[in-house]
């Protein structure tokens, strides 16, 4: 049988089993916006990871590259985005990756996929965070 190996949090996974986890560093695009479903908090916010410029063995300059994940947590994790996480934040976000389709009054067809967190990390000094 054929195992990965995880180094981030040290555990081994079989890869014959199913799997859907994101593992994001970036920083983050706007303040969380909060909200209730009953009495369930519910964050969402951006983050955006970048791509590093580099050039190929052969010359070709490939420019950097930023992409925006939509962030969604909900309980312990919103009430944590609520009191501490910002605009500029660097977080570290583990979870699932889920894509929801909705149809409008205009019967327009929308997609959105989102990263549903199911752990968020300050990452860098604490008063660096704090400065932010």
């Amino acid at each position: 049988m054929l195992i990965l190996r995880c180094i981030y949090n040290k555990i081994r996974v079989s890869v014959n089993l199913p799997m859907n986890k994101a593992i994001l560093m970036g920083n983050v695009g706007r303040d969380p916006e909060i909200r209730y479903v009953g009495n369930r908090p519910v964050a969402s916010f951006t983050l955006a990871t970048t791509e590093r410029a580099y050039t190929t063995a052969s010359g070709t300059a490939v420019p950097e590259r930023t992409e925006w994940h939509n962030i969604v947590c909900w309980d312990a994790n919103a009430t944590l985005a609520e009191r501490y996480i910002r605009k500029g934040s660097r977080l570290l976000v583990e979870g699932k990756i889920r894509t929801r389709y909705w149809e409008d009054r205009n019967t327009i067809k929308h997609t959105v996929t989102e990263i549903y967190a199911d752990r968020i990390e300050m990452a860098g000094r604490l008063n660096e965070q704090s400065a932010q």
